[in-house]
């Protein structure tokens, strides 16, 4: 997968793919396997996603408390 198109969205979108093509029971069991590998991966993925955004937001909500305390104070 190249690097400029692995954003949420379209990982998420992958992800949902695997899931139909492995809930469609038509795949062998190594096919299974390398999907299932496949879909763990992408997880991870997501969760850093996830986390990275996560931590802005708690870095900009520190922030603006912050500024709205100074601002309360004047």
């Amino acid at each position: 997968m190249a690097k400029k198109t692995e954003n949420y969205e379209s990982l998420m979108g992958r992800l949902e793919e695997i899931v139909n093509e492995m809930d469609g029971g038509e795949l062998s069991l190594e096919e299974s396997m390398k999907k299932y590998e496949d879909g763990i991966k992408i997880s991870n993925k997501l969760y850093k996603i996830l986390n990275q955004a996560e931590g802005k937001i708690k870095i900009l909500t520190e922030e603006g408390e912050k500024e709205f305390d100074s601002v309360n104070k004047e």
